[in-house]
């Protein structure tokens, strides 16, 4: 299977989204298809576009990108609480249709301000049974005709999608990712999902999860494709080693003072299973693997910002290509300034990964 390597849209009006100095143009379509253009021209399959309440619809966000680019794939990341799964399946195969075939999507079922949009399921527990029930009616109403389904949170009846997704010898439909690292989130992925997508975790602490998801997948009875993993992490990429390790530190050292003032990262650290895992990496050490920089999370770095691979293009791509023999084959790297860095880490790194032997 070949690799997917996809970059990152942020997909917020707000600036200086993780240390981007731009200072205009955030949440416009200009700004964005700047982005997605780029990110075509310098070797990348597409990108995880950002979302939260507040932000940018990111559906419509995707819509947009798709139609001003030809081959970069939006993974559009939604949350079920923002959805019917009928309402989604339509929405989602109608863009795959006149997009050719580029949708993926990113199912999230973390907290965000669902308060302001009306959701009232904040019991993880709850969130992650709707979840499951959401990622199966939607599969089924993009493979099959007439479907009546009566699930806990979500009920259809003779209910068809028209138009389909765009098949190919390859894929039926859009790839489903799906992440999270509590014992509920991974047995949605082994029922349900297509990509597991894990944080930058150290190896011996995926190869763990792998091995547990490939069991639970046989022990739930996957009736699907077997599971497949992804990376979502920051890469810090310079011409040297050194020189990349003095970026990583000045930033951090720049995190740290504004942490000083008060200007931390909330979101949900205290409470999400995945992201306490990445906090908890400090305690190990500052660099785990070769070049596994844990210290961000200490001063406010959270989501893929918590932990960073930093280096040259060969350490990174050495780095990744011990994760791709673990068996990951899908990839999500970001930077900033994102402009600067699809450009560079696209032209320097994305080569050397795809020089690597599976």
């Amino acid at each position: 299977m070949s690799p997917e390597f996809l970059w990152y849209v942020p997909n917020t009006v707000e600036p200086g989204h993780r240390g981007d100095d731009t200072t205009a143009g955030w949440g416009s379509i200009e700004y964005s298809t700047d982005l997605a253009r780029a990110a075509e021209e310098h070797g990348w399959g597409g990108a995880l576009l950002g979302t939260g309440w507040g932000r940018p619809d990111t559906f419509t966000v995707a819509t947009a990108l798709a139609a001003r680019t030809t081959t970069f794939k939006p993974l559009v990341a939604v949350r079920p609480g923002y959805w019917h799964p009928a309402n989604f399946a339509g929405a989602a195969a109608t863009l795959d249709q006149l997009s050719r075939g580029r949708v993926l999507v990113n199912i999230v079922s973390g907290l965000d301000n669902p308060a302001a949009y009306g959701d009232t399921n904040i019991d993880p527990a709850r969130r992650y049974a709707r979840t499951q029930e959401f990622l199966h009616l939607v599969r089924r109403l993009w493979t099959e005709e007439d479907v009546t389904f009566r699930g806990e949170h979500f009920q259809v009846t003779a209910s068809t999608v028209a138009p389909r997704p765009y098949a190919t010898g390859e894929r039926e439909h859009p790839t489903l990712y799906f992440g999270g690292a509590s014992e509920a989130a991974e047995r949605v992925s082994a029922a349900e999902a297509d990509v597991q997508l894990f944080w930058g975790e150290p190896l011996d602490g995926l190869a763990e999860r792998i091995d547990r998801l490939k069991t639970l997948s046989r022990r739930v009875d996957r009736r699907h494709k077997p599971l497949q993993f992804g990376l979502r992490i920051t890469t810090v990429v310079r011409d040297t080693t050194e020189e990349a390790w003095r970026a990583a530190e000045q930033r951090v050292a720049k995190m740290a003072a504004d942490a000083g003032e008060g200007a931390t990262w909330t979101g949900n650290r205290g409470t999400a299973v995945g992201q306490r895992r990445l906090l908890e990496l400090a305690e190990r050490g500052e660099v785990l693997d070769t070049c596994l920089y844990t210290t961000p999370g200490r001063f406010g770095g959270g989501g893929a910002a918590t932990t960073w691979l930093v280096g040259s293009a060969d350490d990174v791509a050495d780095a990744l290509a011990k994760y791709r023999k673990l068996g990951i084959t899908h990839f999500v790297l970001s930077d900033t300034p994102y402009k600067r860095e699809i450009v560079r880490i696209g032209d320097q790194l994305l080569p050397k990964l795809r020089e690597t032997p599976e």
